[in-house]
């Protein structure tokens, strides 16, 4: 169990940190969204290619906040939390087959107990009858050590039975959130990757459009990227959601586990 908060903690705090990162792109990008508005104007004088080339020379300047991220190796965290899931489904069958045996026992116990008990008197009075010289022999047999033993167990394996499955019902939350997990934390990776090759695809453009230093050709580049513009923010967007996402499936496995454990 200790080993789902481990990486549910381990993948808030990614999160987090792909959030921040948004905000770090979204800051970047008014450079790209300024020299656009200035497209958007009117004239093509030197002075209005002069403003765009300036902004997109800022923009160049930075660096892509997704390039650190993206090199966080997605793939080691992934496999580590399928370990995890696969640790969690094998403790969650074993402990189910225990709960079977118990379950088992428990009954067979119950139905020993019963038989046990109808024996008794039926077998004190045909010794009764049988053997009238031997009257200590019906008060051994009521008292029937085994039977005794058999009732004392009972109430321990019902507390053990129900500790197992209470145990079941933790491994099957975490299991299920650790599932979860590993769809949306792959679902967050393949959107990164997806994202930072956009933003390095742009700044290849950009950079481009600096080398060549001719005006016609800076306004083209620009008119590229104005094309790409709303592709890339809906891009954003959609990180966004899965990352919201995956926190609220997190919060949400963690306190259904929290509140079957107390």
């Amino acid at each position: 169990m200790l080993s789902y908060f481990e990486i549910s903690a381990e993948v808030s705090l990614i999160c987090s940190y792909v959030l921040k990162t948004i905000n770090q792109v979204q800051c970047n990008y008014h450079f790209i969204e300024r020299a656009l508005d200035i497209m958007d104007g009117v004239d093509d004088s030197p002075e209005k290619v002069k403003l765009i080339i300036f902004e997109l020379n800022s923009f160049i300047f930075s660096n892509n906040p997704f390039s650190d991220l993206n090199n966080h190796d997605f793939k080691l965290i992934s496999g580590k939390h399928s370990l995890v899931l696969h640790s969690l489904t094998s403790m969650r069958k074993r402990m189910g087959r225990k709960v079977k045996l118990m379950t088992y026992l428990k009954e067979t116990s119950e139905t020993c107990v019963k038989v046990a008990c109808g024996l008794v008197p039926i077998t004190t009075n045909v010794i009764a009858t049988h053997i009238l010289a031997a009257p200590t022999m019906g008060q051994t047999i009521l008292g029937f050590p085994c039977t005794e033993r058999l009732k004392r167990k009972l109430p321990h394996l019902r507390f053990s039975r129900k500790f197992l499955s209470k145990v079941c019902d933790q491994l099957d939350i975490a299991s299920k959130g650790t599932y979860i997990l590993n769809k949306d934390f792959d679902t967050t990776s393949r959107v990164v990757a997806r994202l930072c090759d956009e933003i390095e695809h742009n700044r290849a453009m950009v950079q481009l459009c600096l080398d060549k230093k001719d005006d016609k050709f800076s306004l083209q580049i620009v008119k590229e990227l104005k094309k790409s513009d709303a592709g890339f923010w809906r891009l954003v967007e959609e990180l966004k959601e899965h990352v919201y996402l995956c926190l609220v499936n997190i919060n949400q496995a963690r306190c259904l586990l929290i509140n079957e454990m107390t």
